[in-house]
């Protein structure tokens, strides 16, 4: 499926601005922008370095504002939007076009019977973004004239410029900007035309999204330099922005290789899949989408440590998100390889049977407040096993494993023990352990203390992967399969009769909790290592569990993390952090879990048609938010607008990994 939009999105300002494209360079860093070219949050520009990789994310080049002088006429191509709600100049009006060529996003400018081409793109492993312009087709020459606009602050701030001086300096085929002393330099060079000084502020810049998120809506950033070169049909211009300035200037052989590398990554996929003629062309930007996540964490002795970027523009690498996303970022894509490592890094911060949740852009301690996080890194690495047989790595994490099962049954952080009845206790007042995580100062929204359901379906299906990794190395299991026994036992008691659905929190603060919201799903779609004999819930209670899901949760784009019938409901997601929070997991909707939702109501129907058709509705949403992506979150009430992170992974792994379920060998294995 080809994502294209012409004139009907691109010459429409509430379209064309509501429409964002993300590029990435694998070591943490990404561009961001708007199809229209207008900044609407402070996490737009087009360098976003990765200082410290895979973190100390930092704005460096903002933006091009382009003119284009052709037959005695300007033609602005660029777009700003002032304070006040002032539009001007409105080059998305030249724009006939705009496209994905795999992740590049391409614009196609049309000024009289001239047609201008631009593609913009980051060289893998590397703080560089390219901006390529190609004429197509023009009957005199034209002149192309691009305002470097340049900035250097924490991608999380914004700018009031205050007298900043930035000093800049003549380069090599270009200039190089140090924002303050000892700060990593802005080098800006091209393969041709003329580059001249500037040091113009401009100020006042509208952030209408981050006004919207109740955030610093004004920014400031500095017209440093100036490209300018002629071209005639058939002709390139390329501008290359980076902290190293021995970089690569030939526009077409550097992107090439960005194409080879796509190119690779879908024959991968495509040689994993049992029948990819079958698979719908969708698929084939989730697959580059998945790619965009996956970033390198160097570790010593472990050069090649990797690790998942939970979404972007703002998050870092959490742990809950790295395990939940990490099979259908990699097994799923054929990239069992990406898999290994990411295992490895995280198995050296296990600590007391826990793994991080976050690691901190400032600092390099980790943050050990989750219950779940370490539970998935089970569910992780049996999907990695059952997909490479990788012995070796399984004896080597299988002692750290065996060892966090013996911190939970004895305890650890967070009164996190096995209780007599042999479910999890987890929680401790001002904590957030679960995945329904917002904290808002000392108030947490939804504290979730006692035994969560979804934890519990991970304690046993945890229990039932060390078991088959036990038997798989020669080592006793009946430990293991004791323990998952008595957690079965005890996992009858979050049925709740009264009500024909699960309990979401046992032995709460103020008894069990009723509240109606999706974690119940994790007790049909787990476990899912085969014990078919030997499920957590009945039959009558699986379809139970499905149908309620199905009828009061369930949207297009994943399942409410509330009904709406309850008085807590919130509907839309907006306003400051305290409004915004405090909807997150009252209603919001989230895209990871249509995942487990499919996987669910598989299992209790066996009819693979429906199922998929729960997936139908993410093929749409790739053309609407982050051209090419999937979101985090929506509004639960309709039209379920996307909001939150515009790319996120779990979000872009839960398709993925669903999807190739109803593959036929996949399902030998998984259902």
């Amino acid at each position: 499926m080809s994502i294209i939009f012409g004139r009907e999105i691109c010459g429409t300002l509430s379209t064309a601005e509501s429409r964002e494209w993300l590029i990435t360079n694998g070591i943490g860093g990404y561009a961001a922008g708007t199809i229209a070219g207008i900044l609407t949050r402070r996490y737009h520009g087009l360098l976003i370095a990765a200082l410290k990789p895979p973190l100390g994310r930092t704005l460096m080049l903002t933006k091009l504002d382009e003119t284009v002088r052709y037959l005695q006429h300007n033609y602005p191509l660029y777009a700003n939007r002032w304070l006040g709600d002032i539009v001007d100049p409105v080059g998305y009006q030249q724009i006939e076009q705009f496209y994905m060529e795999g992740t590049i996003p391409v614009w196609r400018f049309a000024c009289a019977d001239a047609l201008l081409e631009k593609r913009i793109w980051m060289q893998h492993g590397s703080n560089t973004t390219y901006i390529h312009y190609s004429l197509m087709r023009a009957t005199q020459p034209v002149t192309l004239k691009a305002k470097a606009l340049v900035n250097h602050r924490d991608h999380h701030s914004e700018t009031q410029a205050n007298r900043w001086h930035m000093d800049i300096h003549p380069a090599s085929e270009g200039v190089c900007i140090e924002a303050f002393p000892d700060a990593a330099r802005l080098c800006l060079q091209s393969n041709r035309g003329e580059i001249t000084i500037a040091h113009d502020w401009y100020y006042g810049f509208d952030l209408t999204v981050e006004r919207y998120r109740g955030l610093g809506d004004r920014e400031d950033h500095l017209h440093a330099a100036s490209v300018e070169a002629t071209l005639t049909p058939g002709e390139s211009l390329t501008i290359v922005a980076s902290i190293d300035p021995n970089v690569n200037l030939d526009g077409k052989s550097a992107l090439e290789q960005h194409q080879q590398y796509e190119k690779g990554l879908l024959q991968q996929w495509r040689s994993s899949v049992h029948q990819p003629s079958a698979t719908p062309a969708w698929m084939q930007h989730l697959v580059l989408a998945a790619d965009q996540f996956i970033v390198d964490r160097p570790l010593p002795n472990e050069e090649n440590g990797k690790t998942i970027i939970a979404g972007y523009p703002w998050f870092g690498d959490w742990g809950r998100d790295t395990m939940i996303s990490l099979p259908g970022l990699t097994t799923s894509t054929g990239r069992t390889e990406i898999a290994r490592p990411i295992l490895r890094t995280f198995a050296r911060y296990v600590d007391q049977g826990m793994l991080p949740n976050l690691f901190p852009e400032a600092g390099e301690t980790p943050q050990y407040n989750t219950v779940d996080a370490t539970l998935w890194y089970f569910e992780a690495i049996r999907a990695y096993y059952d997909a490479t047989q990788d012995d070796d790595l399984l004896r080597e994490l299988f002692p750290i494993l065996a060892d966090i099962i013996d911190w939970h049954q004895r305890g650890t952080r967070f009164q996190i023990h096995l209780d007599s009845d042999g479910l999890l206790y987890a929680g401790a007042a001002g904590t957030q352990l679960t995945w329904m995580d917002a904290k808002v100062g000392d108030w947490v929204v939804t504290p979730r203390i006692g035994k969560p359901i979804e934890v519990n379906a991970l304690w046993y299906n945890a229990l039932m992967c060390l078991s088959q990794f036990a038997q798989r190395l020669g080592k006793p299991d009946s430990d293991y399969h004791r323990l998952a026994e008595q957690t079965r036992t005890g996992f009858q008691r979050y049925w709740n009769a009264a009500t024909g659905y699960c309990f979401d929190v046992l032995d709460g603060p103020d008894g069990n909790d009723s509240t109606l919201r999706p974690n119940q799903i994790f007790a049909v779609s787990l476990p899912t290592v085969p014990v078919y004999d030997l499920p957590l819930l009945s039959s009558a209670q699986q379809r139970s569990v499905v149908d309620v899901c199905a009828q009061t949760l369930l949207t297009s784009y994943g399942l409410r993390s509330l009904s709406p019938t309850d008085l807590h409901y919130r509907g839309h997601y907006g306003g400051d952090q305290l409004q915004r929070d405090g909807a997150y997991h009252q209603g919001t909707v989230w895209g990871w879990l249509i995942g487990p939702f499919v996987q669910a109501h598989y299992r209790v129907y066996q009819d693979a048609a429906i199922a998929q058709s729960f997936l139908a509705p993410m093929a749409d949403h790739l053309r609407a938010h982050c051209v090419g992506s999937l979101s985090e979150i929506f509004d639960g009430d309709a039209p379920i607008t996307p909001r939150g992170a515009f790319a996120q992974a779990w979000s872009v792994a839960e398709v993925l990994r669903v999807w190739q379920l109803f593959t036929p060998r996949s399902q030998a294995l998984a259902w």
